[in-house]
């Protein structure tokens, strides 16, 4: 079986099919009307569209490390496995405060509205303990992903995603 069937994809006009989040979001924010997904001036997209990056390589890549430590070792015992966890969900916390201070929101780190890197911040900041570390460390960037999820048509698919 292709491991991509198990993955979402957006079908594109070619029938083609474009895997991985980011790069989905990016697509979208690119072929949408400016300012929807991603901001319309070029400076503010150049950085969303880094941010993005930064999300999928540091957020969402340390997850599968935390989900799967024994693809990273070779070692089998449990707790070499709980101290990979561990360490990674350290600096996956790290990494989260990074991105807090280094995007600004006004409200939102799309401008106005909620944006593509809003809703990927959002949803990979709910895994791995995330969440609660972020409310401690950094509130005013947890008070922002809470603003996204209540935002709108955001908090329908958020709310049946993640009931209360």
């Amino acid at each position: 079986m292709n491991p991509l069937l198990q993955i979402p994809a957006l079908v594109l006009p070619d029938g083609s099919a474009l895997t991985e989040s980011a790069a989905i979001l990016v697509h979208l924010g690119l072929v949408s009307k400016p300012g929807l997904l991603l901001p319309a001036g070029v400076a503010a997209r150049a950085q969303a569209i880094r941010g993005l990056v930064y999300v999928a390589a540091n957020c969402y890549g340390a997850i599968g490390i935390i989900d799967y430590p024994e693809r990273w070792t070779t070692a089998a015992d449990k707790e070499a496995h709980e101290q990979i966890r561990a360490a990674t969900r350290a600096r996956l916390h790290r990494n989260w405060e990074i991105f807090a201070d280094t995007f600004e929101a006004s409200p939102f780190l799309n401008g106005a509205a909620p944006g593509a890197l809003d809703f990927l911040a959002a949803v990979v900041s709910r895994w791995s303990g995330t969440r609660p570390h972020l409310r401690e460390q950094r509130p005013r960037f947890s008070d922002l992903l809470q603003r996204i999820e209540a935002h709108g048509p955001v908090m329908d698919i958020f709310q049946s995603h993640w009931p209360a």
